[in-house]
């Protein structure tokens, strides 16, 4: 013999707890509801852990990037491009080492400047970064 067990989705336990809130003759399993909410934040509880886990990890690698940068980093005015080419690695790119030379230059290890280039018999002025000695 086979008993029916019927499902009660997240959409029916958010009606029953509006229900509940704003119907005081409404008959609403309230244990029900209270696991239910009890779930839901553990649920909440897990996924911050985990984002917060995430983006820890996310800083070690930044933490390791810059230091990279900053080891390879001479200290004549060199192009992100030239920094990117020292680094040598094909996950590291542009926008990432710009933005780390960006932060060692707040931090004061290095320095911004700009060197002139010759592009198509135009002098053009780029950014370039070199380490504070």
């Amino acid at each position: 013999m086979r008993t029916s067990t019927v499902k009660i989705t997240k959409k029916d336990n958010f009606n029953s707890l509006i229900a509940a809130l704003t119907d005081p003759t409404a008959t609403v399993d309230i244990d029900a509801l209270v696991e239910f909410c009890q779930n839901e934040i553990a649920l909440l509880d897990k996924r911050s852990a985990k984002a917060k886990e995430t983006a820890a990890a996310k800083k070690a690698e930044a933490d390791t990037l810059t230091e990279a940068i900053a080891a390879v980093l001479p200290s004549e005015f060199t192009t992100i491009d030239e920094v990117v080419a020292l680094i040598n690695d094909p996950e590291v790119t542009r926008g990432k080492v710009q933005y780390r030379l960006t932060q060692l230059v707040k931090a004061g290890t290095a320095e911004k400047g700009e060197v002139a280039t010759s592009v198509d018999g135009k002098t053009k002025k780029i950014a370039a970064y070199r380490a504070v000695v």
